[in-house]
């Protein structure tokens, strides 16, 4: 299952980086719709800030926060992305929180982990995690060292 994409859409790369998945992301929302690329690490958002204007993108909105910080606006985002980062997040359950109100009810959170990550979170901890701040798992695929979860915001 694909997180479908489309144009229009409001997306979060949560912990961004360099942009490895804002960037397509961006283009595939397009023309109407947006992405936020948020990093605790500002060199992090230049990286992507360039490669957008390399690639003309114009609707990419960029913050300087980590998840928790509660700098994420309520029933915002169609879509969020958190690929190997929850293991950096100090207050896991405080960012997995803000991601929850951020997203519109019916709103879909992927979360990967690869065991190659230095900060690899097992498969039963991201999902304890997710129920108890109020996501529905949807959709899980993979194996013990690598998966993608994908967990649904409530629609009521």
């Amino acid at each position: 299952m694909q997180l479908n994409l489309k144009s229009g859409m409001k997306v979060l790369d949560a912990g961004c980086g360099p942009g490895r998945l804002t960037i397509p992301a961006a283009k595939k929302v397009s023309p109407s719709g947006e992405v936020t690329a948020l990093d605790i690490q500002e060199e992090m958002l230049t990286k992507v800030k360039k490669k957008a204007a390399k690639e003309r993108l114009e609707n990419i909105r960029f913050l300087k926060a980590g998840l928790g910080d509660n700098q994420l606006t309520p029933n915002q985002f169609d879509c969020a992305l958190l690929v190997t980062v929850l293991g950096e997040i100090p207050n896991q359950q405080a960012a997995l929180k803000e991601v929850f109100h951020s997203l519109k009810p019916g709103g879909i959170l992927s979360i990967t982990e690869v065991i190659f990550d230095p900060h690899f979170q097992r498969r039963k901890k991201v999902a304890e995690l997710c129920e108890s701040v109020g996501f529905h798992l949807k959709f899980f695929v993979g194996k013990p060292w690598a998966y993608n979860f994908l967990v649904e915001k409530p629609a009521n």
